[in-house]
């Protein structure tokens, strides 16, 4: 019986072993998938290791030795990864008439619209860790770690009552070691482009950083120990040469909930990233291109900016909403909004044209009645 036994154990470590092997090889949905398939993978995979390994090969800024602390305080690198793999879609876009918005709903004060300070109390800006990665063709070019939420000072008046905004290159750096520039060139995988002048007219330079350009913008808020991904991962649209020439805008982000804090019930968590040329092969030397801006800031539906009070309330909400594997469910979650904002400005549009055409109107049917009572 004993000489039975060993063999059989030593068979069972022996595919344990294999098995792991395998596992560690896979990325994240494959090792998600991979756990479902029977009680042996389903075992492993709770292993912490394996999704440390997915998580750093996903997001390289969590190899940071505060990033790998922050992660394990809130759960370990299989929650971490479950909460930020899947983005944020919210397609509750509510329909609404823009002369509804013109006051205060009956149902909201204005001490209610800016935000209840005791709720408020509760969130801190301190609170709030960003996790930034950026790749471009499946290369990481840039990863930035932003503890806290800059010029906030906790429940600071100028930031709770201003609008609310994150420039992460501004301040990432004194947190992060490195602080260089980030650039861009042909050794990264960016065409070639002999002068300005050629890129305005058949626009390769922009496609290729439109198509490549990967975004992930993780917050973290470590007191209730939550995480979510604010970014679309592939961008939503963007400008080229804005506001200059040699710029290039692309637009990330996500729809957020904003239910019981604004009126309008939804907001559109815009990330901006900006690029610059600053060399041309033109020049002699390759194409390089600088990022010079990476930016969050949170707008309503009227393309107004939220300010730091009920932005700290929204994201904190953020962390908990709905979210999906399934990219184009996400895209379409941020078009829906798109088009309820169009929407939105066209029938603003209309009801102006209403109220000119009737003050116009009015002036006329004045001036002839004034000139009848005379004569």
């Amino acid at each position: 019986m004993a000489m039975s036994v060993g063999p059989v154990e030593n068979e069972a470590s022996l595919s344990s072993d294999l098995f792991y092997d395998i596992l560690r090889r896979l990325d994240g949905p494959t090792l998600a998938s991979a756990a479902c398939a029977c009680a042996a993978f389903c075992s492993i995979s709770k292993e912490e290791k394996l999704w440390d390994n997915v998580c750093s090969s996903m997001w390289p800024s969590t190899n940071r030795e505060d990033v790998r602390s922050l992660i394990s305080s809130i759960g370990g690198f299989r929650k971490f990864y479950a909460d930020c793999f899947p983005l944020i879609v919210n397609k509750e876009v509510t329909e609404y008439q823009w002369n509804d918005y013109l006051e205060y709903p009956e149902e909201w004060t204005e001490a209610e619209y800016y935000g209840d300070v005791d709720e408020f109390e509760s969130v801190a800006p301190s609170d709030f860790v960003s996790i930034v990665d950026i790749r471009y063709k499946d290369k990481t070019i840039c990863s930035k770690v932003l503890w806290g939420i800059p010029n906030a000072n906790e429940f600071n008046g100028w930031f709770y009552n201003c609008p609310f905004r994150i420039d992460l290159l501004t301040y990432a750096a004194r947190d992060d070691d490195n602080e260089g520039k980030v650039f861009l060139s042909v050794s990264d995988g960016l065409p070639p482009i002999l002068s300005m002048e050629k890129e305005r007219k058949d626009g390769k330079l922009w496609m290729e950083l439109r198509d490549g350009l990967r975004l992930s913008w993780i917050v973290v808020n470590k007191k209730i120990k939550q995480a979510a991904n604010l970014a679309s991962w592939s961008p939503l649209g963007g400008q080229r040469h804005w506001p200059t020439d040699k710029d290039f805008v692309i637009r990330f982000g996500s729809v957020l909930s904003a239910k019981d804090i604004l009126p309008c019930q939804v907001v559109e968590c815009i990330l901006i990233m900006k690029f610059r040329v600053i060399h041309t092969e033109g020049e002699g030397v390759q194409t390089t291109l600088n990022l010079t801006e990476l930016s969050m800031q949170l707008e309503d539906m009227e393309g107004a900016h939220v300010n730091g009070r009920n932005s700290l309330l929204i994201l904190k909400e953020a962390l908990s909403c709905r979210r999906s594997k399934n990219h184009s469910e996400v895209l379409e979650s941020c078009h829906l909004y798109s088009k309820a904002q169009s929407e939105l400005r066209e029938e603003k549009m209309k009801i102006e044209s209403r109220l000119d055409r009737l003050c116009i109107v009015t002036g006329i049917a004045a001036f002839l009645t004034f000139w009848y009572c005379i004569l």
